[in-house]
């Protein structure tokens, strides 16, 4: 972990194909998420290029309104290898405005049956006047531990 990033791996009894058909399905992420804020997928598309928007349900206690929509940007995408997105919000105007923080998966295939995942959390680019509202991290290392570890029963059950 650095001041801005939390870094976390794991390796998965699944082939890449397989693990990275898991994340590429927004379908999924409800369930590789440990936190119980992702909720279900507001669009449906499973993910395929560089680009593309998804919507996701979300839940929080301590949003001012619990329930809320994030519009991720998908910011990376290699089949089989690497794929990323940025988290933002559609404002009164329709406009999306992201945040500064994503979330990076890296597939590296072990074999032809096991693949080492590297999960990254980066919130560099957070601006300042949003960090007066929320706190970053706004989770602890372990969120993302086991959120791996929820990727690896979903890509190998």
């Amino acid at each position: 972990m650095t001041e801005e990033t939390m870094i976390v791996h794991t390796t998965i009894d699944a082939p890449a194909p397989t693990v990275f058909a898991v994340l590429a399905d927004p379908a999924n992420h409800a369930e590789i998420d440990g936190t119980g804020w992702v909720r279900e997928p507001v669009d449906g598309e499973r993910l395929t290029r560089t680009g593309q928007l998804f919507r996701i349900a979300m839940f929080h206690d301590n949003h001012p309104e619990g329930h809320y929509e994030m519009a991720n940007k998908v910011i990376a995408f290699e089949p089989d290898r690497v794929i990323a997105w940025e988290p933002g919000q559609a404002g009164a105007d329709g406009v999306v405005e992201y945040g500064g923080w994503t979330w990076h998966y890296a597939l590296e295939p072990e074999g032809s049956d096991r693949t080492r995942v590297v999960l990254t959390y980066d919130w560099s680019a957070v601006p300042a006047q949003l960090r007066e509202h929320i706190e970053f991290p706004p989770f602890p290392v372990e969120h993302l531990s086991n959120s791996l570890a929820n990727l690896a029963k979903l890509a190998a059950g």
